[in-house]
């Protein structure tokens, strides 16, 4: 499994390059679209995974 951070850095990467291939206006507003969803899906996806790690060591504390 590659870290949040490594998958981060992946995707800057692609943006990066999409920007530097791009010859109009247009192509880097798509850039960034593609860009700024694939940035929600992993933020989405970090932030589910982080929430069951707080769920699985909060049931396992007896509640007061």
């Amino acid at each position: 499994m590659v870290s949040y951070t490594g998958q981060v850095a992946t995707i800057h990467a692609q943006f990066q390059k999409a920007l530097k291939r791009a010859k109009s206006r247009q192509a880097v507003l798509n850039a960034y679209w593609k860009h700024k969803a694939q940035h929600e899906r992993l933020l989405k996806q970090h932030l589910k995974e982080e929430m069951d790690q707080v769920n699985r060591i909060k049931s396992k504390i007896k509640y007061r």
